[in-house]
């Protein structure tokens, strides 16, 4: 016999699944998301004539990380994190501008040194946000499309796949926005390509880490989630 609706309004709501390793997924994924664009957003580098954003070295294991959270939890947890990394990247910006204007101590040598650290401007720091946060969620959607296309067959077609695409939206936001009129256009232009190349070419090779790190956490956690009934949208932080 079904429970009237009395009854099903008095039942106890079915708790949350608990996960042992997705907050420490989360906490990685945002401290290489600071790192990456505190310490080598802004640095250009040239190695065996090859130029190249510094910060790029490391970027791409947020999308690694990004993968993997889509791939064994789906989208919408997923989502929480962008949504946290993307709260953690304001309060970075925040906490710079704030403590950068603090008149520094007399005799205290370092404000240039910091001011030219930490003092991204405001043009690189909304470019930052607004590349980070479109580049993540598309990564994030085709991966869950991808893995319905392909049944959860053939990861590497999804963890590639998925950053060609968040990638190449991230850094055609990015570079043009916080570099156009303040480098030469043929810089932006090689930095751009330069750095998404390396960017894809990352995920390539850390291709059978990510198998190893996927599979161990579908096995530790009991899940491997596909998004059949998930709502798509960025703007939620339901799961």
């Amino acid at each position: 016999m079904s429970a009237t609706p009395a009854a099903a309004e008095r039942e106890p709501a079915r708790p949350l699944r608990v996960y042992r390793y997705y907050d420490l997924v989360m906490a990685a994924f945002v401290t290489v998301l600071l790192c990456a664009n505190l310490i080598g957003a802004s640095k250009v580098a040239t190695l065996f004539g090859f130029t190249f954003g510094a910060g790029v070295l490391f970027f791409p294991i947020s999308y690694v990380f990004g993968d993997i959270l889509t791939e064994v939890y789906g989208y919408a947890r997923a989502r929480k994190v962008v949504w946290a990394g993307f709260g953690a990247m304001i309060f970075a910006s925040f906490m710079s501008f704030t403590v950068l204007r603090f008149p520094p101590a007399p005799g205290w040598p370092h404000q240039a040194a910091f001011e030219t650290v930490f003092g991204g401007t405001p043009r690189i720091v909304l470019a930052s946000l607004v590349a980070y946060f479109c580049g993540e969620f598309c990564n994030s959607f085709v991966l869950a499309k991808l893995k319905l296309r392909t049944e959860g067959r053939l990861l590497w077609t999804r963890t590639i796949g998925s950053t060609i695409v968040g990638e190449a939206v991230d850094s055609l936001i990015f570079y043009p926005l916080a570099f156009l009129g303040v480098w030469s256009n043929e810089l932006v232009v090689r930095v751009l390509i330069g750095n998404y190349l390396l960017k894809v070419g990352w995920e390539i090779v850390i291709t059978p880490l990510t198998y190893r790190i996927v599979n161990f956490l579908k096995h530790a956690e009991r899940e491997d989630y596909f998004d059949r009934t998930t709502d798509f949208t960025p703007f939620s932080l339901k799961t």
